[in-house]
């Protein structure tokens, strides 16, 4: 075993992945997630990553969640196919603690357990993913205790475009995506449709055994995005945006059985039931630029209805209203800034549980910009109307010894409230949860393509189900989340691109036992070629180090799931100037492994896309 472990991670090394970003000029690329103000990524002391819109388009990405597995520091585990439950662990930080935007919007499940429903995200019209780590709640606000992922959807480009894109693949996989925009110097809209509906395979499957020998766990997803925006005058716009995702996602009933095996095998073969969700998230935005200070007034709306008559949430309508202004100031011929706002928000639960949440917030960002110097500070006060008050804030500075010599660090502190179901189910929930808090540091010393980050957070108060008492409830010790992240972007030469990242994690409860489903190793690996006229060739895939699960409610370990490599590829094909084509194959050896005990995986599968833009 450790001669074969061996061999794959030396291959692995030989090889490196693709990460568009990392050809790019640093300089260029702006993102807003770090401070709620737009800024280039190089004035940035937080630990930030961009998914670009190039990237994105030449991986044939299917859901986000396949586009943050590229990242450092990033794992994704899933119970199935496409549209099954999917968790996205953040330097060993689970879903729950991940604060998910779209265009600044809340996508979190309010009520669920675990967190955002990453397996309905397409990736069809996004202009880039902009992930920030460490604690950000001094920013943002509540369950940003891992950090912030903000997906930014396309805008209009100048002029009337059109787009429209097929593929179809494995598992009877079909997917159509359509857009239109128009924008000239009064107004522009946008307006893309994403359809796809997979037969899928089973949910459930023993290790082990062959998923074909069970039925399949169709899905469909329908994706609608709206991107508007009006110039009233040079210096005053209004935005509007409204995105609805709706799913239908079947998928294989728990059988209770003494043998676990056997009960696998019957919930596999199982007609199952059907997860349906009908979600809708919108903004209207009035922006004002003077010389003074740029000013923001907003109003962001998050509705989830959700029937899942079998399933641990069950049926659920929820909303979720937030009112807020800003105003960025800057100093120092621009250089610098600082921004105060104000935010309200209103979370309502309007089956069983009948509950509302209220609170409201307070908060400011200073970032000077002097010489080679950036230091930065955000401080935020939240006041809740079930819980305690919250402050919390961060402090980060990078240093430039040499133009692409630097050297950062950052400390935040960060929160994370309980959902309507761990508070108020009639069967796990416990009304006097508390919220719990992270502390979180790294520092990060870069040169050029290469980059070594060491991250250290404390869960306290960490929220967890107690197997005795059916329940929820606060853990009394610290959890720890400790480790490194190394990553590698050079450009070998104008022909070849190259990423390789290495990312240790250790992950341990109040006990000193380690959390489970964490990937103890990572590596992400790749290379892209562009030297042959019109075509792209793209070779990337990862490994995964120990991972383990524990028997219910112990520190038994159950199943190992982890010490394995996965290959994927894709070539890319310029027909003309209207029209591209691409193949992509995924688990290019026909890997057998499963990301968590007992649920299916795919196996070798191939699609074939056709796309026309005007």
């Amino acid at each position: 075993m450790q001669k074969k472990l061996s061999i794959s991670l030396v291959a692995s090394v030989l090889l490196a992945t693709t990460n568009l970003f990392s050809a790019q000029n640093l300089e260029t690329i702006e993102v807003i997630s770090a401070t709620k103000s737009t800024q280039s990524i190089k004035d940035v002391t937080s630990n930030v990553e961009v998914i670009t819109k190039e990237e994105i388009q030449e991986r044939h990405f299917t859901i986000v969640s396949e586009a943050l597995n590229t990242l450092a520091g990033i794992n994704v585990t899933s119970t199935g196919g496409l549209g099954k439950s999917t968790s996205v662990f953040m330097r060993g930080f689970d879903s729950q603690r991940i604060l998910v935007l779209i265009d600044g919007i809340n996508y979190n499940d309010f009520t669920g357990i675990s967190g955002a429903a990453f397996e309905h995200l397409m990736i069809d019209d996004i202009e880039q993913i902009e992930v920030v780590k460490g604690a950000q709640s001094g920013i943002w606000g509540a369950d940003a205790n891992a950090g912030v992922i903000n997906i930014i959807t396309s805008s209009a480009k100048e002029g009337t475009h059109t787009n429209v894109s097929t593929e179809y693949g494995s598992y009877n996989t079909k997917k159509v995506n359509a857009g239109v925009s128009h924008k000239n110097k009064d107004f522009d809209i946008k307006l893309n449709i994403t359809r796809l509906d997979t037969n899928g395979f089973t949910t459930q499957a023993p290790s082990g055994t062959d998923i074909d020998n069970y039925e399949d766990d169709a899905y469909d997803n329908t994706t609608v995005n709206l991107k508007s925006g009006f110039n009233i005058n040079e210096n005053n716009r209004l935005e509007l945006n409204h995105n609805i995702i709706n799913t239908k996602s079947e998928y294989d009933n728990t059988v209770y059985n003494s043998d676990y095996s056997k009960n696998l095998i019957k919930s596999a073969n199982s007609t199952g039931d059907e997860l349906k969700t009908k979600n809708t998230y919108s903004s209207l935005n009035y922006l004002n630029k003077n010389e003074y200070s740029d000013l923001k007034f907003y109003t962001n709306y998050s509705k989830i209805n959700r029937d899942d008559p079998t399933g641990y949430t069950k049926e659920f309508d929820g909303t979720l209203q937030e009112y807020g202004t800003n105003a960025t100031i800057p100093y120092f011929n621009n250089n610098s800034f600082v921004q105060i706002g104000t935010d309200y928000k209103i979370t309502n639960h309007k089956n069983d549980v009948n509950k509302e949440l209220n609170n409201k917030g307070l908060f400011i960002t200073n970032s000077t910009k002097f010489n080679d110097t950036i230091f930065t500070q955000s401080l935020r006060y939240d006041n809740y109307d079930l819980f305690n008050n919250k402050t919390t804030g961060k402090i980060g500075i990078k240093h430039y010894f040499l133009e692409d010599l630097s050297l950062s660090t950052n400390y935040g502190t960060s929160y994370n409230v309980p959902t309507f179901y761990k508070l108020y189910d009639s069967y796990a929930g416990y009304s006097d949860l508390q919220p719990e808090s992270t502390k979180s540091n790294d520092i990060t010393l870069a040169y050029k393509d290469i980059s070594l980050t060491y991250f250290y957070n404390t869960i306290k108060d960490m929220i967890e189900y107690n197997s005795s008492s059916y329940s929820y409830y606060n853990m009394d010790g610290d959890v720890t989340l400790q480790g490194m992240e190394l990553a590698y972007k050079p450009k070998i030469n104008d022909d070849l691109l190259a990423n390789l990242s290495y990312t240790y994690t250790s992950a341990k409860d109040d006990n000193d036992k380690g959390l489970q489903r964490r990937a103890k190793d990572s590596l992400k690996f790749g290379l892209d070629y562009y030297g042959i006229s019109k075509f792209h060739f793209n070779v990337n895939g990862e490994y995964v180090g120990d991972r383990v699960q524990y028997d219910f409610g112990t520190y038994d370990v159950s199943a190992e799931t982890g010490n394995y490599t996965l290959w994927n590829t894709v070539v890319n094909y310029e027909i003309n100037k209207t029209f591209s084509t691409y193949l992509k194959v995924n688990n290019l050896f026909d890997k057998y492994y499963q990301t968590v005990d007992g649920y299916a995986t795919a196996e070798r599968s191939a699609y074939v896309g056709l796309k026309a833009t005007f």
